[in-house]
């Protein structure tokens, strides 16, 4: 359910976004917001500025809350974002330990609005192999038997 503060948040994550865009930047932009409403951290998109194909603002955060929050602190923490994260910062997000993530664009109207943001190739895969050779260093690791 999106309330009234989700909302004045999203506002700030597509204004972000549009800040991106007057810099030059990708129009995407999020922020962390802890249990309290006080902002902990911002971004916007600089894949083509840092030449970075994860700098997503979702997972620059993602990757700060993993950094600077103990795992309870990001387990109350909400990310708002202009744009439904992709795959990679989902996955980012979810290691991160973040509680909610609230978005403005959905990314089925991303694609409806920009044809290309769903324009990525499939890229084959093949596996498993090698089992025996490859759980080596994770039973190293891990400490199995």
């Amino acid at each position: 359910m999106i309330t009234a503060d989700d909302e004045r948040f999203l506002r700030r994550a597509i204004a972000l976004a549009a800040h991106a865009v007057t810099v030059g930047d990708a129009p995407y932009g999020s922020l962390l917001v802890g249990p309290d409403g006080a902002v902990l951290a911002e971004a916007h998109n600089t894949v083509r500025r840092d030449m970075d194909i994860s700098a997503h603002p979702e997972l620059k955060l993602a990757r700060w809350a993993a950094r600077e929050l103990d795992p309870e602190a990001a387990a109350r923490t909400t990310m708002y974002t202009s744009c439904q994260p992709c795959g990679m910062c989902t996955g980012g997000i979810v290691r991160s330990g973040l509680g909610r993530v609230v978005f403005a664009l959905s990314t089925e109207q991303l694609v409806e609005l920009n044809p290309e943001s769903g324009a990525w190739p499939v890229v084959p895969q093949d596996g498993p192999a090698l089992f025996e050779e490859a759980r080596s260093p994770i039973d190293a690791y891990y400490g199995a038997d």
